[in-house]
């Protein structure tokens, strides 16, 4: 078998080809599971659980999905700072933000993608396609240059989330996609009483300064960094407190899940405002949210619709806000 998987990877390595990169910078970034044949959950009381890469069929096709795959897990071997495809990432993974390589339930996976886009976007005011939404994520997420939606990786991260997502009915966002939305508080997030929750549940991981941990021969990030030059932008969706809160609730810290939380919700809010707090790479966020109605109730960046500054929209206390958003 391991000989077997091992002539595989050196078929799939045949058929990487070199990435087009432009100089210019592009846009960028529980529930319990019965066995079907790829252990996908539309049932009502279930959230959404992806297929497994053992599950990626041995074909031609296969070929594309695994390297897709191969690339969400490992996107530094490939992307990253001393990259065998190209050098254009700040080091991260896409499995650091979308964990389980998108498959875990409420841990930011790809549960919808297929079954949702095209979709109108509020941030870019547009359209999109699964690829626009890839490169836009390298940008976003990975502080990536340019990457060619026509190359051979964007191909194949977007064969692998439609391979995902294709038992999933057109249209229709399954329980457990995506970041789970919790409910707000009376009050404003806290960074200080997030950096003391940080030092006691999440540095042993990320590092006290959020400079993460890499592998053994320094290659890529076991756990990511949560700010500094190699973390996300101030551009990506985990920069709103909301996102980043949902996803630590029921991920963090690491391997739990949303069967059994360890965080409180107020505790995932001031941690979120702790590390959204401290330093990142800038982004230019001048195009986005082009209809200032639109913008998120925590989106950190004026001019707003309303008269409250970028702290309160930062931070909260969200009181103006319909509880249900």
């Amino acid at each position: 078998m391991a000989a077997e998987q091992t002539a595989t990877l050196g078929m799939l390595q045949c058929r990487i080809s070199l990435l087009p990169i432009s100089i210019t910078l592009l846009s960028f970034l529980s529930c319990s599971s019965s066995s079907t044949e790829n252990r996908i959950q539309l049932d009502k009381s279930d959230c959404w659980t992806g297929a497994g890469e053992w599950q990626i069929p041995v074909d031609t096709g296969g070929f594309q999905i695994r390297y897709g795959h191969e690339l969400v897990v490992h996107t530094a071997k490939y992307l990253g700072p001393r990259g065998s495809v190209a050098r254009i990432t700040n080091g991260m993974n896409c499995q650091n933000c979308h964990l389980d390589a998108g498959t875990k339930p409420w841990g930011n996976n790809y549960g919808s993608v297929a079954s949702t886009y095209p979709l109108f976007r509020n941030r870019s005011g547009s359209i999109e396609s699964i690829d626009k939404r890839i490169t836009d994520c390298f940008q976003r997420s990975l502080h990536a240059r340019a990457i060619d939606s026509n190359s051979q990786e964007v191909k194949a991260i977007k064969a692998y989330i439609l391979w995902l997502g294709k038992e999933v009915p057109k249209g229709k966002k399954v329980k457990g996609s995506g970041i789970m939305d919790l409910p707000m508080m009376d009050r404003a997030a806290d960074p200080e009483k997030g950096k003391a929750i940080y030092l006691t549940q999440c540095a042993r991981c990320h590092g006290k300064n959020g400079a993460g941990q890499k592998d053994s021969i320094g290659f890529e990030y076991i756990y990511p960094p949560l700010w500094g030059p190699d973390s996300y932008t101030t551009g990506a969706g985990m920069y709103r407190l909301s996102r980043l809160a949902g996803f630590i609730k029921n991920n963090m810290p690491h391997p739990i899940d949303y069967h059994k939380t360890l965080i409180s919700n107020s505790e995932a809010w001031d941690l979120a405002a702790y590390i959204n707090s401290q330093p990142r790479p800038g982004y230019d966020i001048s195009s986005d949210w082009p209809n200032k109605k639109s913008k998120p109730f925590d989106y950190p960046f004026g001019p707003y619709a309303d008269s409250f500054n970028e702290r309160q929209h930062k931070f909260g206390p969200w009181t103006w806000v319909d509880k249900k958003y």
